[in-house]
Formats: structure tokens, C-alpha cells, sequence
């Protein structure tokens, strides 16, 4: 399917400004999608603590992923949908650091299952095809409605 630069992820997930992750959806189907990052390398990124950027805050890119397959998958052009991460399981660091290697990220994330509102999905981090992270997440969409 089409490919989305970031001002349209911004416009399907709650974050805006610096906060938007994410670069380009580079493909997306009904059940994966691939998005690329360069916003790890930037120094102003507001994941950053004592100057660094630690892998665990892959996490959070592959959460806006996954919030970004929901909306092309609903077809949502209006306000996202409130979602949140219920949990997170299996996650294996294959790096110490997301800010070392400023090639960028490529974001992969797969929905396993789910039944509209709970979502299951297996997703991994990239960078220049050297494994950084993976892991499975549990995630809740229109949480503001419970």
C-alpha cells in the first residue's frame, strides 16, 4: 500500500511536534507495517536523558508504529484513536544504545492478533540490517472510552 511521510503520521497519532518519532511509512498491509526514523540520532530528542538515548525508548517507536498501522487500518483520517500499551513482553536489547549509529531506524511491526480494541503485535528495530531490538505488545485503542 502508499507510503505516508511525517506530517501524515502525524496527523493519525497523538503526538506532534518532536514527539512524532517517526519519519515515513515506507509499506504497510492489513497486518505489518515498516516505518523509518532518523529522529534518534537528533539531539533534541525528547527521549533523551543525561545526553543519551537508551534502547528501552525503542519501545516507544515501535508503539508509534503500531499506532500509525491502527489508524491506516481503520482508515482513520480524523483524530486518532486514544491507545495505550498494556504491556510488553519478550524484549531482547541487541545494543546497548539507539543514539550510537545515526543510520536510520527501520521500524517493524506485525499484528499477531487482535479483535478491534486489543491488539497483539511482534515488533523489531533496525538499523543498516543489524538487530537492535524485539519484543511482542499488548495494546488497548480507544481507551479514553472505558
Amino acid at each position: 500500500m502508499s507510503t505516508l511521510d511525517r506530517a501524515g503520521i502525524a496527523s493519525r497519532i497523538p503526538h506532534h511536534g518532536n514527539m512524532c518519532l517517526l519519519d515515513s511509512v515506507e509499506s504497510w498491509s492489513d497486518t505489518q507495517i515498516h516505518c523509518q526514523a532518523s529522529s534518534h540520532a537528533a539531539p533534541d530528542n525528547p527521549l533523551r536523558a543525561a545526553g543519551r538515548l537508551g534502547m528501552a525508548n525503542g519501545i516507544e517507536y515501535a508503539a508509534q508504529a503500531m499506532a500509525v498501522h491502527g489508524a491506516l487500518r481503520a482508515g482513520a483520517d480524523g483524530a486518532p484513536r486514544a491507545g495505550y500499551l498494556t504491556s510488553v513482553r519478550e524484549v531482547e536489547f541487541h545494543a546497548e544504545r539507539l543514539d550510537l549509529d545515526t543510520t536510520p531506524l527501520d521500524i517493524h511491526a506485525e499484528c499477531l492478533s487482535g479483535d478491534g480494541n486489543h491488539l497483539i503485535y511482534s515488533f523489531r528495530l533496525e538499523t543498516a540490517g543489524r538487530l537492535l531490538i524485539t519484543g511482542r505488545a499488548s495494546v488497548m485503542l480507544d481507551a479514553g472510552a472505558l
